[in-house]
Parts: C-alpha cells; sequence; structure tokens
C-alpha cells in the first residue's frame, strides 16, 4: 500500500436509521474504512457489517472471521466463527454516555470477481458493562463476487449516531 488515501463516501448519522451503506469500490485497489463514535439506539447490542453487491448487502453465510480480543478487565481472548451471514464488529456496546465503536477496516480484492473478499480489522470499544475491549484480526468472505461497497447495522434496533467513511489507498 502506497499510503494516500481518496475519500470516495461518507456518512455522518445524526438521528437513528437502520443501516448505514457506503458504496464506492471500484477497482481493485485496497480500501480502508473509518468509522468513529458509533452508538446504538438499543442497549446492549452487537455491530455487524456486509459486503454489498450492486448497492444490496449480501446475506449468505459466507463470512468467516477470526480475532484477537483485547480486554482490559481480564486476559486476552480468540474470538472465531465460519458460515456466518454477517461479521462482528463489537458486542455488547451500549447506549449510556462514553459508549460507543471505533474502528479501522481494511478491504482486498473486493471488487475482483474471481477473488475472496478479505478484510482486517482493528476495533476498540466501551461496552454497556462498561469495559474497554479491542479487537484485531480479519475475515475472507467466501464467495467471488463483485463486491462494490460495505453495510454496517446492529443485531438490534438502529444505528444511533457515528460517522462511517470509506477511502480508497493508492
Amino acid at each position: 500500500m502506497a499510503g494516500q488515501l481518496i475519500q470516495v463516501a461518507t456518512n455522518t448519522v445524526t438521528s437513528a436509521v437502520a443501516s448505514v451503506t457506503l458504496t464506492g469500490i471500484d477497482s481493485d485497489d485496497v480500501y480502508m474504512v473509518a468509522f468513529n463514535n458509533v452508538v446504538p439506539a438499543t442497549d446492549n447490542t452487537d455491530m455487524r457489517f456486509r459486503v454489498t453487491e450492486s448497492g444490496t448487502p449480501n446475506t449468505t453465510a459466507n463470512y468467516d472471521r477470526a480475532s484477537k480480543l483485547i480486554r482490559a478487565n481480564t486476559s486476552f481472548g480468540n474470538q472465531s466463527a465460519t458460515n456466518e451471514t454477517s461479521w462482528d464488529l463489537g458486542a455488547n456496546i451500549g447506549t449510556a454516555t462514553g459508549e460507543a465503536t471505533n474502528g479501522i477496516m481494511y478491504i482486498y480484492n473486493a471488487n475482483n470477481s474471481s477473488e475472496y473478499t478479505f478484510m482486517t480489522k482493528e476495533i476498540v470499544e466501551l461496552n454497556q458493562t462498561p469495559e474497554l475491549i479491542a479487537q484485531q484480526g480479519g475475515g475472507v468472505f467466501t464467495s467471488t463476487s463483485t463486491v462494490n461497497g460495505l453495510s454496517y447495522f446492529f443485531s438490534s434496533g438502529n444505528i444511533a449516531s457515528g460517522t462511517f467513511t470509506l477511502y480508497k489507498v493508492v
């Protein structure tokens, strides 16, 4: 990666929405997503996301992931899953003051219909306990398709607030 970021799409949520979709992946470049101060409308819920094809989220069971959990209140842990219908980006996120999730993700091979789409993630959250948790890991979308974007949502309820920005890395 050379390192220059070109903003492709951004969405700042100021009133509750069911999901945020960022499209504009249109080349074989690496893409980066930054999300900041994302808060759910429903307490104690998990943040998730899916790839989009032609702007529509793919809900098939083709999402595999693995992460290292770095926790402030206990020892490190591992988290993994295969054949899910979305990727996990944070658990038990709350609605109280200061509780939110933030992260950076890189997306690889998304626009290449002959390759799987891969992602890496670095996330930090203050959940509803409240406890500080960080995640570092990655995932693969095990379908050869042309991915043109990403759709973010919570496992229950809406996204109350937050900023999501998609960049092309050139």
